[in-house]
């Protein structure tokens, strides 16, 4: 089956904008070495949500370890799950939502990792509420950090993901610049009848099939929801290192893609983030954090600097700096087989094939 043709679109509104039905929703939700305990409780929540969700689909990346965490339960008999096991060399991003997108049928889909964690029971609900009010076409969640989270992390989170709701247009491109495409597939929710006129996410991407997506959609006129009443649980304590590689990934990401961000730069923000978060610090009394935040932000920007500029970088060099070297193999695989007909006869000339 081709990605995209499990289903034919089936739009939600009528011509005048008025609700057709209570739309299905599924959650699709990649997994790598989830944890036993938080990935059993994420799944619960979901099945108890408000708003029903029919059918939660996982894309597992290596089955060992899923078979692991799941050992002595009857997890796909207990659970309204499916279950789709690849290997680490075939996932991205892109890719592998896409596959997942392409095994749901309802007419909403949310995307979500694993180690987000609905706060309440009203999750769906309320993601899906400015879908249904026809106020937005796509939408996200607001994301907390975890109890344990560092100051820092805690701020970045409460910065990026305000206490207020609202909808973001193409009109929004001249003062939010490149915060108009900014979305997360930690928890969004998406109208399948228009994913699949926009094309679906990016097929092959390092980082940021959100976002992209976002632009499309964006640029095609539609609209974009931030929804701070609908709360998943989501943070990470990374380390400068993990900085460093997560961020040259991301400005490689930016790089392969500049008819998107070239003209929203996104360092502008950033600059704001640092200023904020210092100033925050400061006002807690916790100023003696400020230096190590500093080498923090260094190696952010070191790794994003240098991966917009990869393509000037020795090969070894990109790999040392990547989070996924799986990645730039697979890519290395695509473009020395580019004008292969895999019908044809490989090595032969065009006379020898005939």
């Amino acid at each position: 089956m081709k990605i995209g043709d499990c289903r034919q679109a089936v739009p939600i509104f009528n011509r005048e904008g008025q609700l057709l039905n209570k739309p299905i929703v599924d959650v699709i939700i990649p997994t790598y070495k989830p944890n036993e305990k938080k990935f059993l409780e994420l799944i619960k929540r979901l099945e108890n949500q408000t708003y029903p969700v029919r059918r939660i689909i996982i894309m597992n990346t290596e089955e060992r370890f899923f078979s692991a965490i799941v050992y002595g339960h009857r997890f796909e008999m207990e659970h309204n799950v499916s279950i789709t096991h690849i290997s680490k060399m075939e996932f991205d991003h892109g890719h592998t939502r896409r596959e997942g997108v392409s095994k749901s049928d309802a007419e909403i889909f949310i995307c979500m990792t694993d180690d987000a964690m609905p706060k309440n029971d009203k999750l769906v609900e309320n993601l899906i509420a400015p879908i249904l009010e026809n106020k937005a076409e796509f939408a996200f969640a607001r994301q907390l950090p975890r109890e344990n989270a560092t100051i820092v992390e805690g701020y970045t989170r409460h910065f990026n993901y305000p206490k207020e709701s609202f909808v973001k247009s193409k009109a929004d491109l001249e003062t939010l610049g490149i915060k108009t495409y900014f979305f997360s597939n930690v928890c969004a929710a998406y109208r399948r009848d228009l994913y699949d006129e926009l094309g679906g996410f990016v097929e092959y991407t390092l980082f940021n099939e959100d976002m992209l997506f976002a632009a499309k959609a964006i640029g095609a006129g539609y609209r974009i929801a931030y929804v701070a009443e609908a709360e998943v649980i989501h943070s990470h304590s990374y380390s400068n290192s993990q900085q460093f590689h997560r961020n040259f990934d991301l400005g490689v990401s930016q790089a392969e893609h500049p008819e998107v961000f070239d003209g929203v730069p996104s360092t502008k923000e950033g600059k704001k983030l640092v200023q904020k978060t210092i100033s925050y610090l400061e006002s807690k009394k916790k100023w003696y954090l400020v230096p190590g935040y500093l080498i923090n932000c260094f190696c952010r920007y070191l790794g994003y600097t240098m991966g917009k500029n990869y393509e000037k970088l020795p090969e070894k060099l990109v790999l040392k700096c990547t989070m996924n070297r799986d990645y730039w193999m697979k890519k290395n695989i695509r473009n020395a087989t580019v004008g292969i007909d895999p019908y044809s006869g490989y090595g032969m000339s065009a006379d020898e094939r005939k």
